[in-house]
This record gives structure tokens, sequence and C-alpha cells, in this order.
């Protein structure tokens, strides 16, 4: 049985490891900052919270900014997130394959919804 070391070391996997795990961590930080931005506008807005206040916490070109970010890292960390769920249970390439594409169309569907609801606003 022969032994590969070094560069040219034979390994399986799709070799997501590191990357991925450092996207999510870097990801569930932006929408962690994400959310304390948010409570730290509601906390200090003045009167009651309705639409109102609402749109003008979000009318901002900063706050639309950090929102657009903060969609972008959750469509890249729920897409990591299933994928790798997908990956390891799923076990038939077609049906994986059908997953997959059904999962991306989803999340770009909804980061597309979001982002049309922000710019509305």
């Amino acid at each position: 049985m022969a032994v590969n070391y070094g560069a040219h070391r034979v390994t399986t996997g799709a070799h997501y490891g590191i990357r991925d795990w450092l996207a999510q961590r870097v990801t569930a930080a932006l929408m962690a900052l994400f959310t304390l931005v948010v409570l730290f506008e509601v906390i200090f807005s003045k009167g009651p919270l309705g639409y109102d206040t609402w749109a003008h916490i979000f009318s901002g070109e900063c706050m639309k900014f950090l929102t657009l970010a903060a969609i972008l890292a959750l469509l890249y960390h729920a897409w990591i997130g299933i994928r790798d769920i997908w990956m390891d249970y799923i076990k038939p390439v077609s049906v994986r394959l059908c997953l997959h594409v059904f999962s991306i169309v989803w999340l770009v569907g909804c980061a597309g919804w979001a982002i049309r609801v922000l710019w509305r606003v």
C-alpha cells in the first residue's frame, strides 16, 4: 500500500472545510452586528414603533447598505448550511442535485424579495 505525503497527497471530499467554517463565522458575526444596530435604533427611537418608525430606521442609505450586506450574509450562511446538509444526508446524486438547485432558486428568490422590500422603503 503506497502512502503519499506532502503536496501530492491524495485526499477525498469537496475540500470546503476551513473556508466554509470561516465563512459561517464571518457571516454570523455580520448578522449579529446588524441585529445589534437594529436593536440600538429601535431602543433609541422616539415615539411608538409603527410603520413610520420602521420606515425611518431603514430609509437611510447607510442602513440600506448594512441591511443589504446582512441579507447577502444570510443568503451565503444559509447556502453553506443547506448545502452541507444535502451533501451529508442525501446520497442519490440526482436527488441531491435537484435539492441544490431548488435551494439556490429559493434563496435567490428570498434575497430578491428582501431587496425589493428594502428599496421600497
